[in-house]
C-alpha cells in the first residue's frame, strides 16, 4: 500500500457565525475539498486512492507550524493581514528555497503569501473587489495543469500580486487579476481564486460583507454569479495529481 500523504494545512483564518456551525473549521473544509479531489480522481480505476493524512495548524493566534520532516505537503488557506504573516512568510520561503520536498499548494491569501515567499509584495488591486464565480483564461502551462481550456472559480479577494514571480510557470488571469495562478513543477501550485467554496460557504461571506466591505452595487452583482457552475472539483482534482507526480 502506498504511504499516507500527510498533508498540513496551515489555518490562516477561523470561522464564524453560520460558516462555523455549518462547516466547523475552515482546516477540516479545505480537508474535504482535497478529500473530493482524490475520491474524483480514482474513480476512472487510472490512479490508486491516495491516503491523505491531515494536520492542523493555527498561524494566528497560535502561530504553530508543523515540522517538515513529518509531512510530504502544506496547503495555506485564505486569510487576512496582521503581524503574523511575517512569520508565515519566512516558514514558506524556507520551505520553497530550503528544501526540494514538500510541496506547497495554496489558496487566495495563501497565493499571495507564496508571491511574497517569491520576492514580489501583494498590493491593493486598483479596480477593487473581485467576488463571486468568475472567468479565468489559462495559460498553455495552465491548460496542462488543469485538462482545459478556462476555469470559473469563485473569488473574494481586494489585494493582489501584481505580477509573476520570476522563475516561475504562469497559470492563467481574469479581466480584473493579472496573476491568477502560481505554478513550479513538483513544487507549488497556487491560485488567486476559492476552488474551494462552494454556494452555500460563498453567499455567506458575501452576505456578511454586504454594507461594510461592498457596496449595494458590488454585493448584488456577485449574489448573481454566486450560484453559476465553477470548476472547484476539477481544480482538487488537479491539486491531487500534482501531489503525486513523481511522489516517492
Amino acid at each position: 500500500m502506498r504511504s499516507p500523504l500527510r498533508i498540513a494545512i496551515l489555518e490562516c483564518d477561523e470561522l464564524f457565525g453560520e460558516a462555523k456551525q455549518e462547516f466547523i473549521s475552515l482546516g477540516d473544509f479545505c480537508a474535504k475539498f482535497l478529500e473530493t479531489g482524490a475520491s474524483k480522481l480514482t474513480k476512472d480505476g487510472l490512479y490508486e486512492r491516495p491516503n491523505l493524512e491531515f494536520s492542523y495548524y493555527d498561524v494566528v493566534k497560535k502561530q504553530e507550524y508543523p515540522n517538515v520532516e513529518q509531512i510530504d505537503a502544506i496547503f495555506v488557506t485564505g486569510g487576512g493581514l496582521n503581524d503574523w504573516i511575517l512569520k508565515l512568510t519566512d516558514f514558506i520561503k524556507s520551505i520553497l528555497q530550503g528544501q526540494s520536498r514538500v510541496r506547497v499548494m495554496a489558496v487566495c491569501f495563501g497565493h499571495q503569501i507564496v508571491g511574497r515567499a517569491y520576492g514580489v509584495m501583494p498590493e491593493r488591486s486598483g479596480v477593487g473587489w473581485e467576488v463571486s464565480v468568475t472567468p479565468m483564461t489559462l495559460t498553455e502551462t495552465g491548460k496542462k495543469v488543469f485538462g482545459c481550456d478556462s476555469l470559473a472559480l469563485h473569488q473574494m479577494h481586494r489585494d493582489a500580486v501584481p505580477r509573476y514571480p520570476r522563475f516561475v510557470e504562469k497559470l492563467g488571469h481574469s479581466d480584473l487579476c493579472e496573476v491568477q495562478g502560481i505554478y513550479v513543477k513538483n513544487r507549488v501550485i497556487s491560485l488567486q481564486g476559492h476552488p474551494e467554496y462552494n454556494p452555500k460557504f460563498a453567499n455567506i461571506l458575501l452576505d456578511r460583507r454586504r454594507g461594510s466591505l461592498l457596496t449595494e452595487i458590488a454585493w448584488q452583482d456577485a449574489k448573481n454569479r454566486v450560484n453559476n457552475p465553477h470548476d472547484g472539483v476539477s481544480v482538487a482534482v488537479s491539486f491531487i495529481k500534482f501531489l503525486l507526480e513523481d511522489f516517492k
